[in-house]
């Protein structure tokens, strides 16, 4: 397993998660069922809504790095459950294609602008690999058949998720703390939060002493991620020191 996912990877991993969403859909009873962990939507929803987003990405890519929206999705997808798999697994495609295209480095519109994900073309790859990979678990829940989401992915998502959700430039309304986050497969990550804003890195070595965090979660990766996401209860962690924190950072939403 790589320590961190490079382009092809993310490219790789992309498509791979593509072709288990489609397997979960192609699974289900019908594309009617309703999806737990996506409230109100049916599993027809949610293919739409990736479907679309992928589309809408790949022209925001391809549109280069002056653009300043993302792109508005064609609303086309076929109603049968072939078609809109094909339709889909063409998405993906169009998505791929943008990236390799435009390659890493290239600059491209996102709406996480004042967090620590770059503005770049693998920064837009790795959030398109964490969408994929969380709706690949709605759409196997909704199929009745969850699987864990790779280690491989878990762990990147991780910290995808710290580095673009949980960082900003954004003030931290509540008193300076820290929270740290730990993967039973041995990696760990601190998110900072000040006055200043909010950051996170990965933690090579124990924290010095009189450095603990305020509060800690730990799990498997899978776990983790899939709490950071909302589609488990954060209960399911192994916590430690302040829960209030936590509490207060499901309650924060600063502006990105």
């Amino acid at each position: 397993m790589h320590d961190t996912l490079d382009f092809p990877d993310l490219l790789r991993l992309i498509d791979r998660r593509g072709a288990a969403f489609r397997a979960a859909v192609a699974a289900a009873p019908s594309l009617d069922v309703p999806v737990p962990t996506c409230p109100e939507w049916t599993l027809a929803d949610l293919v739409r809504h990736l479907g679309e987003g992928r589309r809408a990405w790949a022209a925001t890519i391809a549109a280069g790095p002056d653009a300043t929206a993302k792109a508005a999705p064609p609303k086309t997808a076929p109603q049968e459950r072939e078609a809109l798999l094909d339709w889909l697994a063409a998405a993906t495609r169009e998505l791929l294609d943008a990236l390799r295209e435009a390659g890493p480095d290239r600059r491209c519109w996102a709406w996480w602008g004042k967090s620590q994900t770059p503005l770049t073309c693998a920064g837009v790859a790795r959030r398109q690999l964490h969408e994929m990979a969380v709706h690949t678990y709605d759409a196997q829940v909704a199929a009745g058949v969850p699987e864990p989401v790779p280690a491989e992915v878990a762990l990147d998502g991780v910290e995808e998720f710290l580095l673009t959700f949980c960082t900003t430039t954004v003030a931290w309304p509540h008193e300076p703390a820290a929270a740290d986050y730990h993967a039973t497969e041995g990696r760990s990550w601190r998110n900072w939060l000040s006055a200043d804003g909010s950051r996170a890195a990965r933690v090579i070595a124990p924290p010095a002493e009189g450095d603990a965090a305020t509060a800690s979660a730990r799990g498997t990766a899978n776990e983790l991620v899939l709490a950071l996401y909302g589609r488990i209860p954060l209960d399911s962690l192994e916590l430690g020191g302040s829960r209030r924190l936590f509490d207060q950072l499901i309650d924060w939403d600063p502006e990105q």
